[in-house]
């Protein structure tokens, strides 16, 4: 069901034509500082693969991808990417990517199953980036000063943004804080997930939370994984699994936390296995994509993603993200929005 935050006395600190240039500045700016810090190169990503491959990302596991049939292929089926997790890594052995380089991407997608609300759209834009990484890499501290790298950009083009724009006032902190899912859910054992975002978010203003998909506490994960690309299952550190998780910020436009991108070190062949026994999808290793990782066929890697209109929208301080991207919303919802100051494009 669509839901709508309706923040108290709302107003828009830009226009619509300065928000459409402030878009512009911002997804410029932002991706050169990505590439330069991580050492990134430029790749062009599809919008659709074939069905059967295991190429495209299954989220959580239950999200229905769009699907049609090519009429030059015998009617084949092809699916609209969810995201690009495992077509990266393959793109990196077919370029031959070495060890301290990678690939990103824009990447376009359409989840049909997203609950609306000023978050989520049906239309999902992001950079999807991946990096070749070493044996010796796979471990906490490296995830741990990739995700500063790119708090460090995104610092940046917080800056650049308010300086273009007097009226936006900087709010993201210095330094971003890590915690693990298994201690956050110590911290707040009353709390469920994303009540617990919340507090910790509140409470730092920027946090990593480490450990996304497995169990935690001995029950459900703090929230879903699919079992074939982040690590959630290789020990971290001692009583900690997972070299995966969220960069996370407390906005205080709409009073909540906010995900601006899930990440991790991917898996090798060991942990995959491990995953998808955990999961009873071991019959998913005869697939394309998880063939080719299990024969040593595709190279280490660290990647995820970073949503291009959800930043937009934090860094232009909106309360909606139809004010920054063209989707489909409810009828109900734009007009609430329009009643309250959300210039819905």
């Amino acid at each position: 069901m669509s839901k709508l935050i309706v923040p108290e006395d709302y107003v828009s600190l830009l226009g619509m034509r300065q928000t459409e240039q402030g878009i512009k500045l911002i997804k410029e700016f932002f991706q050169q500082n990505l590439s330069t810090e991580l050492r990134l190169r430029r790749v062009t990503a599809p919008l659709f693969v074939l069905k059967g491959l295991g190429i495209n990302d299954d989220l959580n596991g239950v999200e229905r991808p769009v699907t049609f049939p090519i009429k030059d292929l015998g009617e084949a089926e092809a699916e609209v990417v969810h995201s690009l997790a495992k077509w990266k890594r393959l793109t990196l052995a077919e370029y031959e990517v070495e060890p301290g380089y990678g690939i990103y991407t824009d990447m376009n997608a359409i989840r049909a199953d997203e609950e609306l609300d000023n978050l989520h759209s049906l239309y999902v834009d992001q950079w999807d980036w991946e990096a070749v990484i070493t044996a010796e890499q796979r471990n906490i501290d490296f995830l741990k000063s990739t995700v500063r790298r790119i708090y460090a950009a995104i610092l940046r083009t917080e800056f650049l943004v308010c300086e273009r724009y007097p009226q936006i006032k900087p709010f993201l902190p210095e330094d971003i804080r890590f915690i693990h899912s298994e201690d956050l859910l110590a911290m707040y054992p009353d709390k469920d997930a994303k009540e617990r975002e919340d507090l910790i978010c509140k409470k730092y203003g920027a946090v990593f939370v480490i450990g996304i998909g497995g169990s935690i506490g001995g029950g459900e994960p703090h929230d879903g994984r699919a079992p074939d690309y982040d690590d959630w299952t290789t020990e971290s550190t001692p009583g900690h699994h997972g070299l995966n998780g969220d960069i996370l910020i407390w906005y205080p436009v709409l009073g909540k936390a906010v995900e601006l991108s899930s990440m991790g070190i991917r898996v090798d062949g060991e942990a995959l296995m491990c995953q998808l026994e955990l999961k009873g999808q071991t019959e998913r290793a005869s697939l394309y994509f998880h063939k080719k990782l299990l024969d040593g066929e595709l190279p280490l890697s660290i990647g995820g993603g970073i949503g291009q209109s959800r930043l937009c929208m934090v860094l232009l301080h909106k309360a909606h993200l139809g004010e920054i991207q063209a989707s489909i919303w409810p009828d109900e919802m734009k007009k609430e929005c329009e009643e309250a100051g959300m210039m819905i494009i």
